[in-house]
C-alpha cells in the first residue's frame, strides 16, 4: 500500500524585518544570507562599518604597513648670513696715518710753546714763543690725536690660514682673508678663526654595533671652515657644534665591531662622513671625513663578548681539526681498500675507521700547544 504525503505549505505571514551582522572587516553581512530557505530574501543596502576592535575578545585590527620615512629636517641658519669679503685698506694708509697725527702733534705743541728744548734740537726746530694752550691748539690736539690713534690703532696683519669677522655693533660687516700688513677701520670688533684644513680625534663616545651592543668609538674628523660668517655669528661655539654632531651620528649608525672586515668600517666610515657633512653644512663646517680609528666594546660588555669571541675561535678550531682528521681517515681507508693490502667487512671497516679516528685525534691533541 502506497501512501504519499503532500506538504502544505504554509501561509506566508509578514516579512520580517531584515538583520545584520557587523563584521570586523569593512562591509555589512546580511543574515539572511546564512539561512537559503527564507523565500524572496528582502534586499537590504550595505554600507561601510569598521571596527577597531571588540573589547574582551583579544582581537586586533589589522595593521597598516609603514608609510615611508620622512626626511628629517636639516638645520638652517640666516639665508642672509653668507660671507663676504669687507673693505680695509693696504697698510701703508695707516701708518701715514699714524705718522700724520704724531707730526701734528708735535707740531700744536711747538706752536703753542710747550715743546720740549730736547725735542725741540732733535727734530732742528728754530726757536717759537708760543701762544700757549688755547681753544685752537686744544681743538689742533684732538684732530693730530684721533688721526694718529686710528692710524696706528687700525693696522693689522693678515697671515696665512688665519682670517678676521668684522662686527661692527652686532652687526656683520664682512671677512678679511688677505694677508701681509692692513688697515682695518679700529672701530670694528675682530674674530679670529681658523681657516686651514683641521682634524680632530675625539675622547670615546658611546656607539651601538649592528646588534644593538654598545661600544665605545674614537673618530678622526678631517674639517675646515668654509664660511666664516655663518661659523662664527651662526653659533656660539663651531667647534663644539661639530663634536656633537659626531656624537649623534655615532649613536645613530651602527659601526662594526673590532675584527671586522676593511669593507664594513669603510661603509661605516662613509655612512657618518655624509651624515656629519650634512649636519655641520649649515653652519659653514665643511666635513672631508669621519672614520672610526679605534672601536672596542663597552666595559660593561666587554668581558662578555671576549668570552664569547674566545668561544667562538674555539669552535672554529675544533670544527677544522675535525675535518682534517675525517679527510685524513678517508684517505688511508681509501687507499688500504684501493691497492688491495686488506680485504674488510663492515664490521672491521667501522673498527679501523674507529681506531684511525682515535689515532689521529690523539696526535692531533699532542700538536697542539
Amino acid at each position: 500500500m502506497n501512501t504519499t504525503t503532500s506538504q502544505t505549505p504554509e501561509p506566508e505571514g509578514p516579512s520580517r524585518p531584515a538583520r545584520l551582522i557587523h563584521n570586523e572587516g569593512t562591509t555589512e553581512i546580511p543574515l539572511h544570507l546564512l539561512f537559503r530557505d527564507e523565500p524572496q530574501p528582502p534586499s537590504v543596502p550595505l554600507g561601510p562599518a569598521v571596527v577597531g576592535s571588540r573589547a574582551g575578545t583579544g582581537e586586533q585590527p589589522r595593521l597598516r604597513r609603514p608609510g615611508p620615512a620622512k626626511p628629517r629636517p636639516v638645520a638652517e641658519v640666516d639665508p642672509e648670513l653668507v660671507e663676504r669679503p669687507a673693505r680695509v685698506l693696504p697698510g701703508v694708509v695707516g701708518v701715514v696715518a699714524g705718522v700724520c697725527g704724531a707730526a701734528g702733534c708735535v707740531a700744536t705743541s711747538w706752536w703753542a710753546g710747550v715743546l720740549p728744548r730736547l725735542a725741540m734740537e732733535a727734530l732742528r726746530l728754530p726757536e717759537h714763543v708760543g701762544t700757549g694752550l688755547g681753544p685752537a691748539q686744544w681743538a689742533a690736539y684732538a684732530g693730530a690725536g684721533a688721526l694718529g690713534l686710528f692710524g696706528f690703532g687700525g693696522l693689522a696683519r693678515g697671515r696665512t690660514g688665519r682670517a678676521w669677522v668684522l662686527d661692527l655693533f652686532g652687526r656683520y660687516r664682512g671677512t678679511v682673508r688677505r694677508t701681509g700688513l692692513l688697515w682695518v677701520n679700529p672701530l670694528l670688533l675682530r674674530r679670529r678663526v681658523d681657516v686651514r684644513l683641521r682634524h680632530w680625534r675625539s675622547e670615546p663616545m658611546p656607539a651601538a654595533d649592528g646588534n644593538g651592543v654598545a661600544l665605545r668609538v674614537v673618530a678622526l674628523v678631517v674639517w675646515r671652515v668654509r664660511d666664516t660668517a655663518r661659523a662664527t655669528l651662526g653659533v656660539e661655539d663651531h667647534e663644539t657644534y661639530l663634536h656633537e654632531c659626531v656624537e649623534a651620528a655615532l649613536a645613530r649608525f651602527p659601526v662594526e665591531t673590532p675584527g671586522s672586515g676593511r669593507g664594513s668600517v669603510e661603509a661605516a666610515g662613509e655612512a657618518l662622513t655624509r651624515r656629519v657633512a650634512r649636519d655641520a653644512g649649515a653652519v659653514g663646517l665643511e666635513v672631508y671625513s669621519v672614520q672610526p680609528v679605534r672601536v672596542e666594546y663597552a666595559p660593561e660588555v666587554a668581558a662578555a663578548m671576549n668570552r664569547r669571541r674566545i668561544a667562538a675561535l674555539d669552535a672554529q678550531h675544533r670544527a677544522s681539526v675535525l675535518t682534517s682528521v675525517v679527510d685524513s681517515v678517508e684517505d688511508t681507508v681509501t687507499r688500504l681498500t684501493m691497492r688491495g693490502l686488506v680485504e674488510l667487512d663492515d664490521g672491521e671497516r667501522k673498527a679501523l675507521v674507529k681506531d684511525l679516528t682515535v689515532a689521529f685525534c690523539a696526535g692531533r691533541g699532542e700538536q697542539t700547544p
